[in-house]
């Protein structure tokens, strides 16, 4: 492809365009022997039968945002919500919808970066297998919209829903709140913050792998996505019928994150990550999971910030740090759109 290109409506209409696409960027950079065969799905063998099945969509503005992108994005987000459920990653699909206009050399860009972050996951199993490319009209798709769905095999015995939460476990976050949100929201149009802030978006299968393999007892884990920590931890307490007590001075914020989210008006709570896990485990097994989680580099900031106790059934209320208490509630929508 060369630079100057730009993706037409013809890519998308099925012809020698769209088999061009595909030939030089897509299997060019994400081939395998299941996706060369470009057929209209994937024969997938797997001798286990404990399958875990997610799906997400991606509609980040802008495309390019300090320390990630649509693509790798895509990629974090699916093998996220798959670790989330205590399943090891193993086939994607990837579904690109792409407005007219869009310069080639940026969709190069984007299926690169998903190749990185393929190879970053680290247990070499993970491929795209099938997948889709539509394009739609000028002003109609901004730039790119990206979906993927992915398939896991759930690992023996981990069963890590948000339903399982009890009184007297502990809540465990693995690294900083809100550096997505914040990282995303500096560099918009109309904003174009000075800031050192860079997302938080990477694959947290490596970081958990572990402590699932070696059978720890993990009752609950959940990626603090749109909605943030408050929506992540108001799942669990609601699905579980259990309270969560947190502890304001426990919780780990990037003074740049308080710094955007005070200029702005925004809560780092309901700020979104996309690299972070809250995991929820008996309170006698915290000091082991901290200390496999700081062991590693995206778990080094990993902190203990409050308790599951049996009361207000389905409520999280934080303490603050002069003493008082607030009840932390499910944001009503997203303060920021389109950050995921």
């Amino acid at each position: 492809m060369q630079n100057n290109d730009i993706v037409l409506l013809s890519h998308g209409g099925g012809g020698l365009r769209s088999k061009q696409l595909i030939q030089n960027l897509i299997v060019k950079y994400l081939g395998n022997p299941l996706l060369n065969e470009l057929d209209d799905g994937a024969y997938l063998s797997v001798a286990e039968n404990d399958l875990v099945f997610t799906t997400d969509s991606f509609v980040v503005r802008p495309l390019f945002f300090p320390g990630g992108d649509i693509g790798k994005l895509a990629v974090c987000g699916t093998v996220n919500d798959l670790t989330m459920m205590g399943a090891e990653p193993r086939y994607l699909s990837l579904g690109l919808i792409l407005e007219e206009g869009l310069p080639m050399a940026d969709l190069e860009r984007v299926i690169l970066s998903i190749r990185d972050a393929l190879v970053e996951v680290k247990n070499g199993k993970v491929k795209i297998v099938t997948g889709d490319t539509k394009v739609v009209e000028r002003g109609m798709g901004f730039g790119m919209f990206v979906n993927t769905a992915g398939i896991g095999l759930r690992l023996p015995n981990a069963d890590t829903r948000v339903a399982n939460a009890r009184a007297g476990d502990a809540v465990i976050v693995t690294g900083t709140l809100g550096d997505h949100g914040a990282a995303v929201m500096s560099c918009r149009d109309g904003v174009n913050l000075e800031s050192e802030l860079v997302s938080d978006v990477a694959p947290l299968w490596g970081l958990m792998a572990p402590l699932l393999r070696k059978g720890a007892d993990i009752h609950c884990l959940r990626d603090p996505t749109r909605g943030g920590l408050a929506a992540a931890l108001n799942d669990i307490a609601e699905s579980s019928q259990v309270g969560i007590r947190l502890f304001e001075k426990e919780l780990p914020v990037r003074k740049e994150v308080f710094g955007v989210c005070r200029l702005l008006g925004l809560d780092p709570l309901n700020m979104a990550c996309e690299g972070r896990a809250v995991v929820v485990c008996p309170g006698k097994i915290a000091g082991t999971v901290l200390d496999s989680l700081r062991s590693r580099p995206l778990g080094r900031n990993a902190r203990a910030i409050g308790n599951i106790v049996e009361r207000p059934k389905g409520m999280v209320v934080l303490e603050t740090e002069i003493g008082g208490e607030r009840i932390i509630e499910t944001p009503l929508g997203e303060d920021l759109p389109r950050i995921c």
